[in-house]
């Protein structure tokens, strides 16, 4: 069974995206690059904010604005030789984080 690897979704959920990737890095078929804001992962783990709750307060963002160590995940796809998407996203309320800011943030 092919796995879709979403970064921000295993950190929010309390997991290890790294560890994560590293133990089932051959079923990953698709990724998802989003970041998560630390302090905001703070409160909403504090709070016991609803996903959505966190969302709508900004715990995800585009990769390189939050906490989540790229460079060592995209080199752990690039070593087992995935080739598939990568998908940059952010969960973002557009009113909060204008979307073509972000989107370029993402892509740089």
């Amino acid at each position: 069974v092919g796995l879709l690897y979403d970064t921000g979704h295993c950190a929010f959920s309390g997991g290890d995206p790294e560890q994560l990737l590293r133990r089932h890095v051959e079923r990953v078929v698709h990724v998802h690059c989003k970041d998560v804001r630390p302090a905001m992962l703070k409160k909403a783990r504090e709070a016991d904010m609803s996903f959505m709750g966190a969302v709508m307060e900004g715990i995800f963002t585009v990769p390189g604005d939050g906490a989540i160590d790229y460079p060592t995940l995209l080199k752990i796809l690039a070593d087992h030789g995935y080739s598939g998407w990568l998908v940059v996203e952010a969960e973002q309320d557009p009113a909060k984080a204008h979307p073509l800011t972000y989107a370029t943030m993402g892509y740089r």
